[in-house]
């Protein structure tokens, strides 16, 4: 009877977990420009906009293991591939700018030197 109750809840973590993931993959790929994703060469936005619309589809649907894993590749493909290469392309991965941290509104800070 404790068993039931451990394994449902952990169906439940990994259904959380694998929907927040696919949530955050697709507003990352929806948010990246045509443009950037063209410069990048990889795939196109429409794409990556159908893989994850799928995947999250497929998470809330039908919460099966394995169509949950296939959706989480994926995202983790999308995540630590395609977007480095969109932000490297969009000028970097901080703000619009693409500056160091020390970067004030007006230009670098070089600390009143």
């Amino acid at each position: 009877m404790l068993r039931a109750g451990f394994d449902s809840l952990l169906s439940l973590v990994i259904f959380l977990v694998f929907t927040g993931f696919a949530v955050a993959a697709l507003v990352f790929a929806a948010m990246a420009r045509e443009d950037a994703y063209r410069a990048a060469e990889k795939q196109t936005k429409k794409f990556w906009l159908i893989i994850l619309g799928i995947n999250l589809v497929l998470n809330l649907l039908l919460p099966m293991l394995f169509l949950q894993i296939a959706g989480l590749i994926a995202a983790i493909v999308f995540m630590v591939d395609v977007r480095p290469a969109l932000a490297q392309v969009s000028g970097g991965g901080r703000g619009r700018g693409g500056g160091s941290s020390s970067d004030g509104p007006y230009g670098p800070y070089n600390g009143g030197r």
